[in-house]
């Protein structure tokens, strides 16, 4: 009988292991990341032993952190980022540098050689990326405060990682017999990673659409799938080349094609390769925890598990008091910082072989990490069940939930700037709203001004249920972010298709895919204050206001209807533009050849008040309007 080859028997025991452990632990309420690791152990060395090269694994299911930070990156406009230069820079050295030397001071009082004590301090100040990010996500934390606080620091923690592998050589035994860097060499490897990433941001801004644009023409979509795969892979690469770290690379990368119009196809083309590689990494975790190193010294392993966790959680802690991260979010934004993180394997590991500290100290500081990343979801999970419910009563009885069933006729979901003024507009009227936000700030916001608004995720079920969905009228979905809005109108069509859903789209794409799930009652955010502002144009270029009116209204008339027509083909690229095209020409001759009438029968210059005309953008038509009567 022959054997199967390596890569599909291991292949078989990893999508085994994550297809029995994953679903028992969402049924058992432990979520999906505790699944993973659970399978790991169960395969790995020190469970049934099935997988023995845990190492090569790791390093292989690592790039699903690098196509995490891709995806991320691709949810960030370049604009957004340099916004965030402050908290990353700021918030980001505040907690490695603060927490590093915390776990100096504790490692110099024990006694520890000051090279152990710094780079144990330095690599357990890191923090998990994957497992933070995705819990954040998983708890719809990622726009709070405390998720846009928790991914500012891990980012910084990304950037931290390349001076800290580049110090260990300096401070192993090598570098002190001689073997170190001259100042040409340092010189030139800087130069190096400046190139690398100069490189990056100008092949980002000058090739990177243009031939994802040449492949897209190719209508082949396997093709597209495997350009969006080589691009992450090719920059991955670049990065090692040069020593830097590959997620890094990967989220400069997805930043600058986050306003490019292929971000939701190369989202949709790497989430599920994302999801398994990332599964995988939480299976390798689970496998390289070195459990014959915790046997042989329990207690001194419980010490260092016990000691770094509680050491950066006070930190922690205070650094997100300090910013101001609302209470309600501190327990979680605290947790998910103060475990360890994939990168302190890196740095243990190599502090090893660079004769930092003894093969066997790695062994135990890396089993210390493994085993903060094990448990800090058990402990989310307690956090989730226990600490922050009761917390919640003790330090905010204000903050009022949802605990009866509510009966108004319209449900809304998204109290910022938009439902605040459709909420104004109800209640001036005297109709009963029961209105969610999920934002504590928001909240605080609401009951100073004298709202009534409860605290809550619309994308729950049951919390709709109890919102009083199942005998409203209308649910209005007035949430910022786009894909939130999505859910809810899913959640909405299937399981309450009596209630009419009135939406908020941030653009065409969003009204589109609004569309798509049946959502017919749909606005988009800035249209109107647009035709506001255009009307208000037109009256200083010499218009009455009568006429500016009736431009602005068959403009909107026309816009409406351009957009029922470009609906069918949104998703046929070349289609869509060309009907958007079409319908944009129709109109301006249209009102060019009106203006030019009106301008004759008037005997009238044909250029507002003011004005001399230069040719147009739409059929090189001159600007023309009837006479200033004013």
């Amino acid at each position: 009988m022959e054997h199967a080859p390596t890569w599909l028997t291991y292949g078989f025991l990893y999508l085994t292991a994550a297809v029995l452990a994953v679903p028992i632990a969402k049924a058992l309420g432990l979520g999906a990341i505790i699944g993973y690791l659970a399978a790991g152990i169960a395969i790995g060395p020190w469970g049934l032993g099935l997988v023995s090269n845990v190492q090569d694994i790791l390093h292989f299911a690592e790039f699903g952190v690098v196509l995490m930070l891709f995806l991320v990156g691709l949810e960030l406009q370049p604009s957004r980022l340099w916004a965030m230069r402050r908290p990353i820079f700021g918030m980001g050295s505040a907690q490695v540098l603060g927490c590093a030397a915390v776990l100096f001071a504790l490692g110099a009082l024990a006694g520890l050689p000051w090279r152990v004590s710094l780079v144990g301090a330095l690599g357990l100040a890191l923090s998990s990326t994957a497992i933070a990010l995705q819990s954040l996500a998983e708890r719809n934390l990622m726009r709070t405060q405390s998720g846009q606080a928790g991914f500012s620091i891990l980012l910084f923690q990304d950037v931290a990682a390349i001076p800290i592998l580049a110090m260990l050589p300096l401070l192993g035994a090598a570098a002190a017999a001689g073997a170190g860097h001259s100042a040409g060499d340092v010189a030139l490897e800087a130069l190096k990673i400046v190139g690398v990433i100069g490189a990056i941001i100008l092949g980002g801004r000058l090739l990177l659409r243009p031939v994802l644009r040449w492949i897209a023409r190719s209508n082949t979509p396997e093709i597209f799938t495997a350009a969006a795969l080589l691009l992450v892979v090719g920059i991955a690469y670049l990065m090692v080349m040069v020593g830097l770290s590959m997620a890094l690379g990967a989220f400069l990368a997805g930043v600058l094609l986050a306003d490019s119009e292929y971000r939701r196809e190369l989202e949709a083309d790497i989430e599920p390769f994302k999801g398994l590689l990332l599964g995988l990494f939480f299976i390798a975790v689970g496998m390289s925890i070195d459990f014959g190193v915790i046997l042989r010294s329990p207690g001194l392993m419980a010490a260092i598990l016990v000691g770094f966790l509680a050491a950066k959680a006070i930190v922690i802690y205070a650094l997100a008091k300090v910013v101001g991260i609302p209470y309600q979010e501190r327990p979680v934004f605290t947790l998910l910082l103060a475990q360890g993180g994939e990168f302190a394997f890196v740095v243990f590991q190599a502090a090893a072989g660079a004769s930092v500290f003894p093969a066997e100290t790695a062994s135990l500081l890396i089993g210390a990490v493994a085993l903060s990343m094990l448990i800090s979801p058990l402990l989310l999970v307690l956090l989730d069940r226990v600490l922050l419910r009761r917390y919640a009563k003790v330090k905010a009885p204000t903050t009022e939930e949802i605990s009866e069933p509510q009966e108004a006729p319209v449900i809304i979901a998204g109290f910022g700037r938009y439902g605040q003024i459709v909420s104004r507009v109800l209640l001036a009227q005297g109709l009963r709203t029961t209105v969610l936000d999920h934002s504590v700030d928001m909240l605080e916001v609401a009951r100073t001004f004298g709202y009534r608004v409860f605290y809550g995720d619309a994308t729950r079920l049951d919390l709709l249920r109890i919102a009083g969905a199942e005998h409203a009228r209308i649910l209005v979905v007035a949430v910022d972010d786009a894909e939130q809005s999505l859910k809810i109108a899913k959640l909405a069509r299937e399981h309450f298709p009596h209630l009419q859903i009135v939406a908020r789209a941030r653009d065409i794409t969003h009204w589109n895919k609004l569309r798509d799930i049946g959502v017919t009652l749909v606005q988009r955010e800035l249209f109107e204050s647009s035709l506001q502002s255009a009307h208000t144009v037109l009256e200083l270029m010499g218009l009455p206001p009568a006429e500016a009116t009736a431009i602005t209204q068959r403009f909107r008339t026309h816009n409406s209807a351009l957009a029922d027509r470009m609906y069918p083909h949104h998703k046929d690229r070349a289609k869509f533009i060309a009907v958007a095209r079409e319908g944009r020409n129709q109109f301006a001759e249209q009102m060019a050849r009106e203006r030019q009438e009106s301008a004759a029968l008037d005997g009238a210059d044909d250029a507002y008040p003011g004005y001399g005309g230069t040719e147009g953008e739409d059929g090189g038509n001159k600007a023309v309007t009837t006479p200033d009567t004013n």
